[in-house]
Formats: C-alpha cells, sequence, structure tokens
C-alpha cells in the first residue's frame, strides 16, 4: 500500500482552504483524508484543517488490527461527527467563524478492503489500468440535477451553481454521512480529490495520468498542472492511494 498526495492555491485565490492528511497505521491499514473548506478568507482554512486533524486522530485512537466491517464503518462515522462537532463549536467562538464548514472524503484501508466516507462534493474515484468510476455521490445542487437527468456530467462540471453544496461538515450541530465499501486489486487506485480538480480535469485524463501517465509519486502533481493550465480558478487537491 502506498499514498501520495498535493495541494495547490490554483491561479485565482489568495489562500489555499483544501487541506489533506494521509497516515499509515498498524496492521496493514491506512488513513487518508481530503477537506475542501468554505466560509470566507479567515475561516474556510480553519474547518477544512480542523476537519482533517480531528478526523484522523478519531481513526487513529479507534483504529486496532482485523477490525470487522461494521465496527470501521461505525468508527469512520463517529470520526466524521466528531470533526463536524469540532468546526460547528469553532464556529461559534468567532464572528470571523460564523458559517464556516468544509467537504469531507476519506478513504480507510484495511489488507485489501477500501472504506470510504464522504460529505460534500469532494470525491473518490475508482481507477484501474484501464476503467474509472466516481464512488461518492455529490451532495451538490449539481448533483442532485445530475442523478435527476436534468443535466449531463459535462455542464455540471461548468454550471453556475456547481459550487453549491447540500452538505457539508460544520454547518449544522449534526451531519450525515455516506459511507462505501469496495476490494481492491493489486495496481489498483483511489483517487481524493476537491472540486478544484473534478472541475477541470475530465475522468478520462484522470484515468490516463494515474493509469498511464509516468511514476506514481508525480501523478498528483501532473493533475494539478493540468488544473492550473486551464485558470485553476478554486484550489485543487489530489491523493493517491495504490494497493
Amino acid at each position: 500500500m502506498e499514498v501520495w498526495g498535493a495541494t495547490d492555491r490554483g491561479m485565482v485565490r489568495k489562500q489555499n482552504q483544501d487541506y489533506f492528511g494521509k497516515q499509515e497505521l498498524p496492521g496493514r491499514q491506512l488513513l487518508a483524508v481530503v477537506c475542501d473548506g468554505m466560509g470566507g478568507s479567515r475561516s474556510g482554512d480553519v474547518a477544512s484543517r480542523l476537519a482533517t486533524e480531528v478526523f484522523m486522530q478519531d481513526v487513529e485512537h479507534s483504529a486496532h488490527p482485523k477490525m470487522d466491517q461494521p465496527e470501521i464503518v461505525r468508527m469512520l462515522v463517529a470520526a466524521a461527527k466528531s470533526a463536524n462537532r469540532a468546526v460547528y463549536e469553532q464556529s461559534q467562538v468567532s464572528p470571523d467563524f460564523a458559517g464556516m464548514g468544509t467537504t469531507l472524503v476519506s478513504v480507510f484501508l484495511q489488507g485489501s478492503d477500501a472504506y470510504i466516507v464522504n460529505v460534500g462534493d469532494s470525491r473518490c474515484y475508482y481507477i484501474s489500468q484501464d476503467e474509472i468510476s466516481q464512488i461518492t455521490e455529490d451532495h451538490s445542487v449539481v448533483g442532485l440535477m445530475v442523478s435527476r437527468g436534468q443535466i449531463t456530467e459535462e455542464e455540471a462540471r461548468s454550471h453556475p451553481n456547481r459550487n453549491l453544496i447540500t452538505r457539508a461538515v460544520g454547518t449544522e450541530p449534526g451531519v450525515e454521512c455516506d459511507c462505501f465499501h469496495l476490494r481492491l486489486d493489486k495496481g489498483e487506485y483511489l483517487l481524493l480529490c476537491s472540486d478544484g480538480l473534478s472541475n477541470m480535469v475530465t475522468k478520462p485524463e484522470l484515468l490516463y495520468e494515474v493509469s498511464h501517465g509516468g511514476s506514481d509519486g508525480s501523478a498528483c502533481r501532473k493533475l494539478i498542472d493540468i488544473a492550473r493550465r486551464r485558470g485553476a480558478p478554486d484550489n485543487v487537491t489530489a491523493v493517491l492511494l495504490r494497493y
């Protein structure tokens, strides 16, 4: 199991409000998280960093070798709720933090079993040598429109409401998250990313750069560079895991 990550301010934003974390754990376990903060220049970065750190600390303290599937799901949901509580409580401390929140997408890998949890529109993709599929579902206005057949995925990438999310960490006292499970074969990948990447780089391009684009350690940076060459109006983050 290997993991790489990179983040970039992009070409327009003055501040990077994305944040990511990755950690190898005992018992052939691996954890990775991507958060995309919101709430203005004084609080989006606080929300994403706090959510990432609290989520990872919760998992690191709870994880142990040979966990079964229900136990892992409960652990990830509890960690997401802890992150939500921490961000929400921080948002009450000062007017500077009012209304802040963040997306969250995470992968917990135990052997070949991958467990994904997400809130918001940061994504997890499964990638093999010749296939890519989106595992998570976007909690966003355009995500709902795509699911209803009102617009296409391509139209969603440039839709004026593409930044409006319907679920976030820290904006309310409680949070609901989605959980997914899949098994990986050797050489297969999971890609976590903020919408700053998924709005600028197509799925075929993600597939090519990860599976055919050269050394694994440079794939995240190459994907970010593509987004930057296209103007990168948002912060851009990519974390790549290989089983």
